[in-house]
């Protein structure tokens, strides 16, 4: 067999193919979409925010879940986390920067910012100061890189173990709702709830529209005596049976009042209307 017929000894010929440098232009343009993918949580948050404090949804729905639900397939919960991540990330541009616009505050701007509604989840319950310090830590811990949600997770553990409050509310107690700055619990300012379950750093708390983990530093007793606790608790009952989603504005803004209550008993006109919603419930569910 001759060389040029021996496929050991023939020779190849590999052509490089440059790559061209990104101009000034397409350079500009990478950041600019790259930041906007890194924001997108943000702006979520930010749309969703807007769209339930104006009630835009209105038109179409009668409350924001069902609206978030048919249109984004969110549920409540998730809605809820990227409305609470959004407040979280524009605390934390005010680390540093002040003076730069908001659209160049990102992870290759002047400062490294969350990229992802997870990472910033753990610190939706801390108060703005601590959200910040928290940041800054997860960031140092990360080597100067975005951290992940574990490592923003591990270092709001440790931090919550530095300053840890033992947790004295008893099962049954009956709260008052301080929203301080967590926009989680926006709306439920002035409301007030039961705990049903006391945990390390938060309880449990059953409201007028459902149940919710709320930290310790988010509630304050009214200091009810066991009698009016009870009281409160058969109220608390009552409303939960009535509400529902679908309910109209009306009804729900009546059962969001009684959530408001700063007194263990319903006035004789208030338990009219709570005993005519609960009678027409039961007339329903009667006849299917």
């Amino acid at each position: 067999m001759s060389n040029e017929e021996d496929p050991v000894s023939a020779d190849i010929t590999v052509t490089s193919v440059e790559i061209p440098e990104l101009t000034e232009e397409e350079q500009r343009d990478r950041l600019h979409l790259e930041r906007r993918v890194e924001r997108a949580f943000f702006e979520a948050g930010k749309a969703l925010t807007e769209l339930r404090d104006r009630r835009l949804y209105r038109s179409t729905h009668k409350t924001f879940e069902e609206y978030c639900r048919d249109r984004f397939a969110h549920s409540r919960q998730q809605s809820n986390y990227l409305i609470a991540a959004a407040g979280v990330y524009e605390n934390l541009t005010t680390i540093g920067c002040q003076n730069v616009a908001n659209e160049n505050l990102t992870t290759i701007g002047c400062q490294i910012l969350p990229t992802s509604e997870r990472q910033v989840r753990p610190m939706t319950k801390l108060e703005p100061q601590e959200q910040q310090e928290v940041w800054l830590r997860a960031v140092e811990v990360a080597g100067g890189k975005v951290p992940t949600g574990r490592i923003v997770k591990d270092v709001v553990q440790r931090i919550m173990e530095r300053t840890k409050v033992p947790n004295t509310y008893q099962i049954g107690e009956v709260c008052q709702i301080l929203v301080k700055e967590n926009s989680e619990l926006r709306g439920k300012g002035g409301c007030w709830g039961i705990v049903s379950q006391a945990n390390e750093f938060s309880c449990t708390v059953r409201m007028w529209d459902g149940e919710y983990a709320i930290g310790l530093q988010h509630l304050k007793s009214y200091n009810y005596l066991p009698a009016e606790c009870e009281q409160m608790r058969v109220i608390c009952d009552r409303i939960n049976q009535v509400y529902s989603s679908g309910l109209e504005e009306s009804v729900q803004k009546f059962l969001e009042s009684l959530g408001k209550l700063n007194r263990a008993y319903l006035t004789d006109l208030e338990e009219k209307v709570l005993s005519l919603l609960e009678s027409e419930i039961t007339h329903k569910e009667a006849w299917g």
